[in-house]
């Protein structure tokens, strides 16, 4: 079964002027499939998943890239960071685009790297599993998401959602191998099951050399129980009984490999922003509803996380809809010292744009009651955004909307 990723013509574009493109994100979210997938015949494919390769590029590079010669793709380059040199070496030597394709499912670790060597000569693209307008074949509908007035006049790109319909696409997540399979619900906790015993042992045990894989299950399940929430080192640390510095450790390990991304509060003065307490988000729900034992779609829609988990499906649909276009959001949340809260703000062109989401198809004032604190900032406010359940895109106050979350 096909399915076109928003991703395509950006990585083609951007392809054609830097030598090398480094396309990161999770395991098993379809990088491999759409590098192989844009290649012609000319250009090889190697993964240092293979153990025989991956000996050979770390113990030999020069000659690692003289038996495989670009254009070439070499998937998982984080087991070989020593290649770097040398593919910096061979794109100056060939001043030529589209050398090296690479793909990393280990993005933080890999910067330090090509910082050093590739700086001026890599494109660096951040790639999610599949959004919903890619689900229901409209990838080219996906633009980048930013509240807008405009936004109500806008044709839909798909039909409205119940519901139960909602959290049935929360609940399964959005792995391409759960999505296109065609008994997937039958086949998802087996992929899931499998997905995280790959994930611990191949990346966790063996790239970090983390021995107890039972104790980082059980560190990986209470993360996906905290889920939308603000992040409690010290709590989390407790619950798991492990200490503060690993809890941290262990924390980074899951942002590098893509599980999870930190969401900072917004602040005026940028040096505090990276201090204050962080909101933690899984960046696939379907993996964050196994992990809590969500056995159904509709346990899930009835439960006590379901709010937290809509919000965080939301999240990363909008961050697909900015990455997979190849631009980065700026994007954070606003708690004040009255626990006055807006789950999103987004800052374009200095200009402050407040999301709230909400499990309600009856969106009202109190909603996004809180929009009117970001004054304080001093800064333009624009159009508000309550991302619900409401079947259009419509304006229910002045300069605020209601977006269906499918619509994001």
């Amino acid at each position: 079964m096909k399915f076109e990723r928003t991703i395509q013509p950006v990585l083609e574009k951007v392809s054609k002027g830097f030598p090398v493109l480094l396309l990161t994100g999770m395991r098993q979210i379809g990088k491999s499939w759409i590098m192989e997938h844009l290649a012609d015949e000319n250009r090889r494919y190697i993964s240092l998943d293979d153990l025989r390769a991956r000996a050979l590029a770390k113990s030999d590079p020069q000659r690692f890239i003289e038996e495989n010669p670009p254009p070439v793709i070499i998937d998982e380059i984080q087991y070989a960071p020593e290649l770097f040199t040398y593919i910096k070496i061979h794109a100056d030597k060939s001043k030529k685009d589209g050398l090296f394709w690479l793909t990393g499912s280990q993005k933080y670790r890999l910067m330090k790297g090509i910082q050093e060597s590739l700086a001026g000569r890599v494109a660096i693209l951040d790639m999610l599993g599949f959004s919903y307008k890619e689900i229901i074949r409209k990838p080219w509908e996906s633009v980048p998401f930013l509240p807008s007035l405009g936004l109500t006049k806008k044709d839909p790109a798909g039909k409205p959602l119940t519901s139960p319909d909602v959290f049935k696409i929360i609940w399964q997540g959005s792995f391409p191998r759960v999505i296109t399979n065609k008994n997937a619900m039958e086949a998802r906790k087996l992929f899931y099951d499998s997905y995280i015993q790959t994930y611990i042992e191949r990346d966790v045990k063996d790239f970090y050399n983390i021995e107890n894989s039972l104790d980082f299950y059980s560190f990986l399940v209470a993360v996906a129980a905290r889920t939308g929430q603000l992040l409690n080192y010290s709590d989390l640390a407790r619950d798991v009984h492990i200490d503060l510095r690993t809890t941290k450790l262990w924390l980074e390990i899951l942002e590098r490999s893509g599980v999870i991304q930190l969401l900072y509060p917004y602040s005026s003065n940028i040096a505090k922003r990276a201090i204050k307490t962080p909101k933690l988000y899984f960046l696939d729900t379907g993996l964050a509803s196994h992990l809590c034992s969500w056995d159904t779609a509709d346990a899930l829609r009835n439960g006590a996380q379901s709010g937290a988990m809509l919000e965080t499906y939301a999240f990363a649909e909008i961050l697909k809809s900015y990455w997979h276009n190849g631009d980065n959001p700026n994007i954070y949340f606003y708690r004040d010292t009255n626990q006055k809260e807006i789950d999103f703000v987004i800052e374009k062109n200095m200009t402050l744009y407040p999301i709230e989401v909400k499990k309600t198809a009856n969106p009202n004032a109190n909603d996004y009651r809180a929009f009117q604190n970001l004054s304080v900032f001093k800064k333009p406010v624009g159009t508000g955004a309550v991302i619900c359940l409401y079947g259009k895109t419509i304006s229910i106050d002045k300069n605020i909307i209601s977006v269906p979350i499918w619509e994001i």
